[in-house]
């Protein structure tokens, strides 16, 4: 029988680095959303470090669905992984305690940003937390010769990928219902962009 479990090298180099970031801002208990799972590869090792919480995979993509729950295979606190498209104008999920989205907005439309955004203030209470990582241009300007390569390469692939740049996130992110901002430099020039609800409604 085929595995269908995937394996995404830069999850095991990323993992830990922003599993430290993760212990500041995630709540004590409750249901953390993943968007964009991937591989499954992140979300199962979280869950092993925050028992106490429960994790929400999803990805759009079915063999990408697969690969999560063959991962999460007797993980207790990892549900199926859900059918969800970060741009849909509604989500299969009416409420989370705080939402994980781990380089995605880079390698999808804008679009798919803006229904990040749109989807994680439904679905958040007040001073709960949308958690991002991935490369980011800051001031306009790439912070690595890497990232600018990677930038171009992305745009080849596809005209509406791309870094994309802080600023322009935080400001989709503040006109979503979000408020303060946490930026946490990342090895391998990525940063953790921690943006909280600000508001009910």
């Amino acid at each position: 029988m085929t595995d269908p479990r995937r394996f995404a090298p830069a999850a095991a180099r990323n993992r830990d680095p922003i599993l430290a970031v993760l212990r500041g801002c995630l709540p004590a208990r409750g249901l953390v959303l993943e968007i964009a799972s991937g591989s499954g590869e992140h979300a199962v090792h979280f869950a092993a470090a925050f028992p106490s919480l429960m994790f929400q995979p999803s990805d759009p993509d079915a063999a990408a669905r697969a690969s999560i729950d063959a991962w999460a295979s007797g993980v207790t606190n990892l549900r199926p992984a859900l059918a969800l498209d970060a741009a849909a104008a509604e989500w299969p999920i009416a409420a989370a305690d705080a939402v994980l989205c781990i380089n995605m907005i880079h390698i999808a439309p804008w679009s798919a940003c803006e229904g990040l955004m749109r989807g994680a203030a439904a679905i958040l209470p007040a001073g709960a937390p949308l958690v991002l990582y991935g490369p980011y241009r800051r001031g306009g300007r790439h912070t690595a010769p890497s990232n600018a390569a990677f930038d171009a390469d992305l745009r080849a692939r596809n005209p509406a990928w791309g870094v994309r740049d802080l600023e322009e996130v935080a400001a989709l992110a503040v006109a979503s219902g979000f408020g303060a901002t946490e930026v946490t430099e990342m090895p391998a020039n990525n940063l953790v962009v921690v943006f909280r609800r600000s508001g009910a409604g």
